[in-house]
């Protein structure tokens, strides 16, 4: 291993979301293993500030536009002091990479890609991605599908594909409460975006409220509190569900959260590999998800959940009926998933993978 590596994590922010999760539990992993680490924010902090270990370097740039001089000369600054040799910029990140390259040239650059429309590339801007790709050492795709798209459009050394990890750590500082029976409570971890699909979770949660009226649908994630977030609100009240459907916005503690669920469910219409699944999988949750990204990779149907066709609130329903019937299955989804999780979307397994690159 080489000892002089030192790598930075670059993000936008610390709300939590899918590549915001993987940014700092990579911080977290290779500080665990000896390398030494460090952590970037852009423009945002967040609930995930809290979850970066002591021992990962931290630093907030608060940039206020594109191209903010005040925050470049910070972050070059930071990287000369603590001699950082990797920037490992995540999603929209790469602007801020680029510039320090341009800055510092002998640093790599590695732009994770976590882009959540998989099923949606066609729509996909290639520009100003595939000027900037040539100054990335390699870039790294969260499904086969990106990992294509990149080899085709972009100009990067290198493309791998690495399947995101999870990590469920206790927090005993935080406990949030879920409201409903316990034993009966059906759970998604989905930030309140379109590609999410929460109105048809909902549209297929009122199907199973007619059957049974004592389960309750609780929606953890970002509320950004506009349009597609007041039409989640509307059906709510506009089908008398506010005593049967919760929303608790961000929340940091989710070892707790999934304690105290019964069945995981997402219902995106496009998705990369969502790191909520992996979550349920380490939970030992049984699931009910859609066919979209690796989420079929991930679930076996009918051997390690239930996985049906998106946009389609029927399938879904049915999908957590047969869940909410057979408790026996809803246990051996549970640890089938666990045992897939652990297996093959390991933090070990992940951190040797990247280690391999970056010594490259």
């Amino acid at each position: 291993m080489n000892k002089n590596l030192k790598v930075i994590q670059l993000i936008d922010s610390l709300n939590p979301g899918g590549a915001e999760i993987m940014a700092v539990n990579i911080a977290n992993g290779l500080s665990e293993v000896a390398i030494e680490s460090h952590i970037c924010t852009t423009r945002l902090e967040g609930d995930l500030k809290i979850k970066i270990a002591p021992s990962v370097g931290y630093i907030f740039l608060n940039k206020k536009n594109v191209i903010d001089i005040k925050a470049i000369k910070k972050l070059h600054n930071y990287i000369k002091e603590n001699k950082i040799t990797i920037i490992h910029a995540h999603s929209s990140s790469y602007f801020t990479a680029f510039l320090i390259k341009l800055v510092q040239p002998k640093l790599a650059v590695i732009w994770h890609d976590h882009y959540g429309k998989s099923e949606h590339l066609k729509e996909r801007k290639k520009f100003p991605l595939n000027f900037f790709s040539n100054k990335f050492k390699a870039i790294i795709s969260v499904n086969n599908t990106l990992l294509d798209w990149s080899l085709k459009n972009l100009k990067p050394d290198a493309v791998f594909y690495i399947p995101n990890f999870a990590s469920l750590n206790l927090d005993k500082k935080i406990q949030t409460s879920l409201k409903g029976i316990e034993g009966k409570r059906i759970v998604c971890l989905a930030n309140l975006r379109p590609q999410k699909d929460h109105l048809n979770l909902l549209n297929a949660f009122k199907i199973i409220h007619d059957k049974y009226i004592d389960w309750t649908l609780h929606l953890v994630g970002m509320d950004l509190n506009d349009v597609y977030s007041q039409k989640i609100k509307t059906f709510i009240i506009a089908e008398k569900l506010q005593n049967h459907v919760f929303l608790y916005g961000a929340c940091s503690d989710i070892h707790s959260i999934l304690e105290q669920a019964t069945i995981g469910v997402l219902s995106s219409n496009s998705e990369g590999l969502p790191v909520a699944l992996l979550e349920y999988g380490l939970a030992k949750l049984p699931v009910a998800v859609t066919d979209v990204g690796e989420c079929g990779v991930v679930v076996e149907n009918g051997v390690s959940g239930i996985v049906v066709d998106a946009l389609n609130e029927n399938k879904l329903a049915e999908g957590i009926l047969s869940l909410i019937k057979n408790k026996e299955d809803r246990l051996k989804y549970g640890k089938k998933l666990y045992s897939n999780v652990n297996s093959n979307y390991s933090k070990e397994n992940y951190l040797k993978q990247l280690l391999e690159i970056y010594n490259k």
